[in-house]
């Protein structure tokens, strides 16, 4: 009884993170993937295409926030709030999304960048929200 009342709280907050998920992609068709992962690199739901290796994208995801946030204290810049990673192709931002979450979305190169800004921290506020409520 009890096992089978926190897998049903697990699959309805996966559900209700995968939709945050969605309304952000569906902003723009610049933004092509994004996902929310938690502390320690563990996938929790993501609109990530087939061919990626989740578990792998998830660990490296976590690390690069928990690298970044490191050398922001060792520079005294305080609590990180995002990291932007600029390649040839895209650009993808990891945001902080609450002590144990972190929003990852990657962008084509003509994404307007200001409103992914804005867009990411808004859903991450939300993605913070539902990991944070009791199970």
């Amino acid at each position: 009884m009890f096992a089978q009342a926190v897998q049903e709280s697990s699959l309805n907050q996966s559900s209700r993170l995968r939709s945050a998920l969605r309304g952000l992609n569906a902003l723009s068709a610049d933004i092509e993937a994004s996902a929310v992962i938690s502390g320690d690199g563990l996938m929790l739901a993501s609109m990530l295409d087939p061919h990626i290796d989740t578990d792998r994208y998830a660990a490296m995801c976590a690390s690069l926030l928990a690298l970044a946030e490191r050398a922001a204290q060792e520079v005294y810049r305080g609590r990180l709030k995002r990291v932007m990673i600029e390649g040839e192709h895209g650009t993808m931002l990891l945001v902080q999304a609450g002590d144990d979450g972190v929003l990852a979305v990657a962008a084509r190169q003509t994404v307007n960048l200001g409103m992914v800004f804005l867009e990411a921290t808004k859903v991450a506020a939300r993605i913070r929200a539902l990991l944070d409520q009791p199970d």
